[in-house]
């Protein structure tokens, strides 16, 4: 018989969201699915980040996994799925689903029997944005299945993310969301104005994380047309039974969708795009990333998250779940890029302080800010901090209320937060791209041509430059940060924005939290990753 002694998940509080209160109890006969995320190995000699932090020191000697080597030093122990399954069991949950490699099992169970096993108390709560099924306070375990667990998610499904995209508003409000405005671009056109190295990404997959909406085929056979490309190979994956949905309004999330997948393939349209899509929700977001790192069918070389939300909003033990799936992606060879966010210094959160967005705050992803880019042919005329003022957007950075400053940011003179107390850590973005709406990016979404912008268009474009490089390098560089610190400054990779502000923060010459390190100069970085690079042949056979 198990003991009757429980234990708090570490992390896993929570408290309602703003303005939510609860209406009535959870229907305890409803029946739902929850993520249960295990330690890894406890026999792994050697620590995942220590692993990725001396290979990023020195590049020369980075070793990527493959997927079987991952799995069999980072997985989850056999032994420790087989102890959360008889937990499920004893609490007549059924097993959905368990991996190895995401250390993940899915249970499925009732209300009640849920709340029994977790010892918790769900309930329904309504809040200006609509109604969800929560909980406050921890999430409680058996004590002997304790110090397995790492985190359970799905009891709680209030909405977590935003999209970071923007539809062109004049000030004025003369205009409606869909009108074009002065400036605008289409992803080749930038391609160029950024010198993007030729190539059409053949052999590359780019994965893309959406929480809701969807695209039509129709749609991206009539843009790709328009653009004189022979339509991309686009793959939907459904995850925790969310499906390729589109709503059919271009000003509906839509946009992201489509924007996401337009702007990488246009640029390469030979890699095959991989969309999945998940709820949005905490369980959604973490169990969306795991499939696409371990994804050994689609096997994605680049995973390119335009979603986000302010660090305040997610629990420790969804943070920490993400931070460790992406240390697992650097492992394995898989480039991330995530859009900062289109809400200035202050994310959104309105208590008058700064923030910064989740996931882009992890050490262990490219951070993608925004500019305002004006430019003709191929030459950049100016480039300054995307900020339109209140209501308008601008790009997020700033510094990390939870992450340390990492080494590759060591020498790059991060300033304390503007907050009280001053705190030092990570800094983020750690490059841009263009994204003001003004200066916004051609798409088609639900049958008519818009102009869009936003942090959101900046992670496809910059997930599009690095199958660009992993094709001509015929490699997978995957976690190129610490490359980009160390080698930038000496070779010009990047056009420093010097100019502009964030609401909060100020550009300035070298690394800033408006721009990052700066825009992309694509030949540059290819040259930079080429040179650390080249005593890496022979290995290639472990980054597929």
């Amino acid at each position: 018989m198990p003991s009757k002694e429980r234990k708090t998940v570490q992390g896993s509080e929570r408290d309602p969201l703003p303005g939510a209160r609860v209406t009535r109890p959870a229907d305890p006969n409803e029946q739902i699915e929850v993520t249960v995320r295990v330690r890894r190995r406890a026999d792994s000699k050697d620590d995942i980040a220590s692993l990725i932090e001396t290979h990023s020191a020195q590049p020369h000697e980075r070793h990527h996994l493959s997927h079987e080597e991952f799995e069999k030093t980072y997985g989850a122990d056999p032994k420790d799925i087989e102890q959360i399954e008889k937990f499920a069991k004893e609490h007549n949950l059924t097993v959905v689903e368990s991996s190895l490699p995401r250390r993940s099992v899915i249970l499925s169970g009732k209300v009640a029997d849920m709340s029994d096993a977790f010892g918790v108390s769900l309930a329904t709560y309504e809040h200006p944005g609509g109604k969800y099924r929560g909980r406050t306070g921890s999430i409680h375990v058996p004590a002997e299945i304790h110090h397995i667990i790492e985190g359970v998610f799905g009891l709680d499904n209030r909405p977590q993310a935003t999209p970071f995209f923007r539809h062109f508003k004049p000030k004025e409000n003369t205009a409606t969301p869909t009108q074009s405005p002065p400036i605008s671009y289409t992803p080749l056109q930038l391609a160029k104005l950024y010198d993007f190295p030729d190539g059409d990404g053949a052999g590359q997959c780019i994965a893309m994380i959406e929480l809701g909406g969807g695209y039509r085929s129709a749609d991206l056979n009539a843009y790709f047309s328009q653009l004189d490309i022979h339509a991309p190979k686009i793959t939907a994956v459904s995850v925790d039974h969310c499906h390729n949905s589109p709503i059919g309004d271009p000003v509906s999330i839509d946009g992201e969708v489509m924007m996401d997948i337009e702007v990488a393939a246009a640029i390469v349209p030979k890699a095959s795009i991989v969309v999945y899509f998940a709820p949005n929700t905490s369980r959604g977001f973490v169990d969306s990333i795991t499939k696409a790192i371990h994804d050994t069918q689609h096997k994605p070389t680049i995973l390119s998250i335009s979603w986000g939300g302010p660090e305040n909003t997610w629990s420790r033990q969804a943070m920490i779940t993400i931070d460790n799936a992406l240390q697992s992606a650097a492992a394995l060879g898989i480039t991330i890029t995530c859009a900062a966010g289109d809400h200035g210094f202050g994310d959104g959160v309105a208590d008058g302080h700064a923030h910064v967005n989740f996931p882009a705050s992890s050490p262990h992803l490219l951070a993608c800010g925004g500019t305002k880019l004006v430019g003709s042919g191929a030459k950049i005329q100016s480039e300054v901090v995307w900020n339109d003022g209140p209501g308008h957007g601008a790009t997020g950075g700033g510094i990390s209320d939870v992450f340390a400053v990492p080494s590759y940011q060591s020498k790059s003179k991060i300033p304390s937060s503007i907050n009280p107390g001053k705190r030092k850590g990570r800094g983020i973005p750690d490059v841009a791209g263009n994204a003001d709406p003004a200066t916004g990016y051609k798409v088609r979404v639900d049958g008519k041509e818009v102009v869009l912008g936003g942090t959101s268009a900046v992670a496809p474009l910059w997930a599009a430059l690095v199958a660009l490089i992993n094709q001509k390098l015929q490699r997978n560089v995957g976690f190129i940060n610490p490359e980009l610190y160390n080698g930038s400054a000496g070779s010009h990779a990047l056009h420093d924005i010097t100019l502009g502000n964030n609401g909060g923060y100020s550009a300035r010459a070298g690394w800033d939290a408006c721009t990052g390190l700066g825009t992309p100069d694509g030949k540059a970085i290819l040259s930079l990753l080429s040179s650390t690079t080249k005593s890496k042949a022979g290995k290639g056979k472990h980054d597929k």
